[in-house]
C-alpha cells in the first residue's frame, strides 16, 4: 500500500484508475524481478558490497528515466523555439491569415495542459 500511495502523485495523465492499486503494483514489480538478470556474486573479502537484483532494477529504471526526461526536454525546447519564432513572425506582421488558425492551436495546448 505505501508504494502505490508513495507513486501515485507521479503518474502521467491518462493512467487508468487501478493502475496504482496493490495488485498492480506487485505484479509490475513480480514483472522487473523476473526480467531482470541476477547480478553475479563476486568471491571477495568479508564487507564487500554485492550488487543486489533491485540495486540493478533501480539503476536501469533511472536510466530510462533520465533518457525520457531528455526527450521530453528536447521536445519543449523544440516547441519553445517554434513559438518564439511564430510570435516574432505576428509581431512583425506577416502571419495575418494565420492568426485564427494559430489561435485554435494555441487554445487546444491550452486544453491540453490543463
Amino acid at each position: 500500500v505505501s508504494v502505490s500511495r508513495a507513486i501515485k502523485p507521479f503518474a502521467e495523465p491518462g493512467r487508468p484508475p487501478d493502475w496504482f492499486s496493490q495488485k498492480h503494483c506487485a505484479s509490475q514489480y513480480s514483472e522487473l524481478l523476473e526480467t531482470t538478470e541476477t547480478p553475479k556474486r563476486k568471491r571477495g573479502e568479508k564487507g564487500e558490497v554485492v550488487e543486489t537484483v533491485e540495486d540493478v532494477i533501480v539503476r536501469k529504471l533511472t536510466a530510462e528515466r533520465v533518457e525520457e526526461l531528455k526527450k521530453m526536454i528536447k521536445e519543449t525546447q523544440e516547441k519553445y523555439r517554434q513559438l518564439k519564432k511564430d510570435a516574432e513572425l505576428i509581431q512583425a506582421g506577416h502571419m495575418d491569415n494565420r492568426l485564427e488558425e494559430l489561435c485554435n492551436e494555441i487554445m487546444m495546448w491550452v486544453i491540453y495542459l490543463f
